[in-house]
């Protein structure tokens, strides 16, 4: 058996953090949950995460309300940069704004030249009761499975932009229609 058959290369995966609701931690002092410090590294710290190597690129850490056209823009460009050189790309990002952002890299590339799936969640990681760590797990399978594109994944599913929107009410994504 030769090297390579038994130690495969590991597929190289870009995370962009952007903030949102999944990096939000607790200030103490003033009572308030806001974007500081990122949480993800020790999100992915306890998963088993074989056969991948994650680029994490730090982007900005914003809550999502607070983008701008501008950071859209950056954060779809940054996207459609990272697709041409890793085997996916995951952008970990703000629930309330993430279909604007996933729109902009459709509107920029298309069909990028790897997936590029989208993820956050609907309560902080640092809760109890929160979605954040399966969210992030399920997009990092997701990025290995679908075909080039652009993604959403949350909630035990993954939608394909274009036409994702968030529904306040069902606290999910679905598609537009």
């Amino acid at each position: 058996m030769s090297e390579a058959s038994r130690f495969p290369m590991k597929k190289r995966i870009a995370l962009i953090s952007t903030g949102g609701t999944i990096e939000k931690t607790y200030d103490e002092l003033r009572g308030v949950l806001e974007n500081q410090v990122s949480v993800l590294d020790i999100m992915l710290a306890s998963l088993e995460l074989r056969g991948i190597d994650i680029h994490r690129v730090p982007l900005m850490n914003k809550d999502s309300l607070d983008m701008s056209a501008d950071d859209h823009t950056l954060i779809a460009r940054t996207a459609v940069q990272l697709a041409g050189s890793h085997a996916g790309v995951v952008v970990v990002h703000g629930t309330d704004r993430l279909a604007v952002s996933g729109e902009r890299v459709v509107e920029l590339a298309g069909t990028p030249a790897a997936p590029v799936v989208f993820t956050g969640a609907m309560r902080p990681w640092e809760l109890r009761s929160t979605d954040a760590l399966q969210n992030l797990t399920e997009a990092l399978l997701a990025v290995q499975l679908v075909a080039p594109g652009v993604y959403v994944a949350m909630h035990n599913q993954v939608l394909r932009f274009p036409g994702v929107v968030k529904d306040p009410e069902r606290r999910t994504f679905v598609k537009a229609g």
